[in-house]
């Protein structure tokens, strides 16, 4: 498909089939994530694949009981590496590297789009728990949940405000 076809189609997927995706599609997602463009090319973002049950379980427990995290296959955690991006001092582990993980995090959103695949961008959650959770060591921040699988029924289309109105030149 084509990029822009795959702009306009992507939508944020919170009802999953029982369909499960190859792990080697969910693999090749992330080989393409990881090509977005990150600070100095220090790539500072690391990503963590969840398919057991009891630990999406939890996960969804600490991202306020959003189900979706648990009945979707898979769900790709999107951390910050704040060691890998150490060298640019206080901006880059409080900006820089949660940069880098969203443009990590975009890339997978439309590779699910491309490979008939719905996901999702969870970022409420409870930082400490998903950490715990994951045993993440303490120079790895959690960014992202993105659950990910074929969709369940149709996704609608939601209402986007003109970007005429956004959009400024020169100036406010």
């Amino acid at each position: 498909m084509e990029l822009k076809g795959i702009i306009q189609k992507r939508r944020s997927v919170r009802r999953f089939s029982g369909k499960i995706p190859s792990i080697d599609i969910i693999n090749e997602m992330i080989s393409y994530a990881n090509l977005a463009p990150s600070a100095g090319n220090l790539q500072a973002r690391e990503f963590i694949i969840v398919d057991n049950v009891e630990i999406k379980e939890e996960l969804s427990n600490a991202a306020l009981d959003q189900r979706f995290i648990v009945e979707a296959p898979f769900d790709i955690i999107v951390c910050a590496n704040l060691n890998r991006i150490s060298s640019y001092g206080w901006r880059g582990k409080e900006l820089y590297c949660l940069l880098d993980a969203a443009a990590a995090v975009e890339h997978i959103l439309l590779l699910a789009v491309d490979n008939e695949l719905g996901a999702c961008w969870v970022s409420a959650f409870d930082e400490d728990r998903v950490s715990k959770i994951l045993n993440l060591p303490s120079h790895i921040r959690p960014v992202a949940i993105i659950p990910v699988g074929y969709p369940k029924g149709k996704v609608g289309s939601t209402s986007r405000i003109n970007a005429k109105k956004l959009t400024h030149y020169n100036e406010w």
